[in-house]
Formats: structure tokens, C-alpha cells, sequence
């Protein structure tokens, strides 16, 4: 018994510390053609996106969530996919209780990568670049994974909502 308990008090630890985040909701939408059609195009070209990071970044601070800075281009489907998927009505209220979102407009990789390279990344190599960020700290939670929705198109909203709930 004295040796299976360091064993089972490891595996329950690390249990709690993997159940930890708030489940992802249930979306009703089980592909992407189900999205809201025209897909958002939700970077703004014209934002001054340091100013934009730093507001949001201010602002989870004070209401005690974390920073999500999505990274894109309006020319990227994938970008719009997510973009599609984080306003799905079960979705966003859930978003809005644990992230300040803020969009960054890469133009095509020339534009604004000053923000990734603050955050350790230094050359993009996809987007959708999502940036989860503890503000009190400003470093970053998902440290490793900011690319891995680039292809998110390959994914479902489901998987998407699960992606994103992990970081909470």
C-alpha cells in the first residue's frame, strides 16, 4: 500500500491540474458550413494594434481574465473560421466570462509582428497565431501552441471551443 500511494497522489494531482479549466459549452454547430455565412472578417487593417494589445491587456487585468490576442489576416480562412466559430452563441458568452479577445492584423506577415515577437515568437510560421496571455504576468499561457489553430479548417467547431477552453 506504502508504495502505491506516492503513484495514486501523482496521478490525482496531475488529474486535478488537467481538469483545472472551465469545460468548452456544447456547440450546436457541427461543421463549419453551419457557421453564420459571410464569415467574419474580423481584423481591422487601419487599428493601431500595439495601443489595441495594450488596452485589452489593461483591461483583463482589472476584470481578472486572461488576454486572447488572435492573430491574422482577413485573407486567411482559417483566421475566419475561428473568427466564425468564437461568436457561435453558446461560445461567446463563454469567452466573454474568461478572455478579453483582441484581433492583431498581420497583413501578410509584414505588419504588427512586433506583438509576437514580445510574446517569444519570433518569425510566424501560420494563422490563425492565438496568444493566450496571464496580464498580471503578461507571459504567455499556451507558451508552444499559439500556431496550432492554422489549420483549423481540418477541425470542427466542437474541437475548436475544446482548443480554446483548454487555456482557461
Amino acid at each position: 500500500m506504502r508504495f502505491l500511494a506516492a503513484p495514486l497522489l501523482a496521478i490525482t494531482a496531475a488529474s486535478a491540474a488537467f481538469a483545472a479549466h472551465a469545460p468548452a459549452p456544447r456547440v450546436a454547430a457541427s461543421s463549419f458550413n453551419q457557421l453564420a455565412q459571410p464569415l467574419p472578417l474580423p481584423y481591422d487593417e487601419q487599428a493601431d494594434a500595439m495601443k489595441a494589445v495594450a488596452v485589452a491587456k489593461a483591461r483583463a487585468r482589472a476584470e481578472h481574465k486572461l488576454l486572447l490576442i488572435d492573430m491574422g489576416g482577413n485573407w486567411c480562412l482559417d483566421c475566419r473560421i475561428l473568427a466564425g466559430t468564437m461568436k457561435l452563441p453558446k461560445l461567446a458568452p463563454f469567452l466573454d466570462r474568461h478572455f478579453i479577445e483582441v484581433t492583431v492584423d498581420i497583413g501578410r506577415f509584414d505588419k504588427n509582428l512586433a506583438i509576437a515577437q514580445h510574446y517569444g515568437i519570433a518569425k510566424l510560421a501560420g494563422v490563425p497565431a492565438v496568444l493566450v496571455v496571464d496580464p498580471r504576468t503578461d507571459r504567455v499561457v499556451n507558451k508552444g501552441h499559439a500556431e496550432a489553430l492554422a489549420d483549423a479548417r481540418s477541425m470542427n467547431p466542437q474541437a475548436l471551443a475544446d482548443w480554446l477552453a483548454q487555456w482557461t
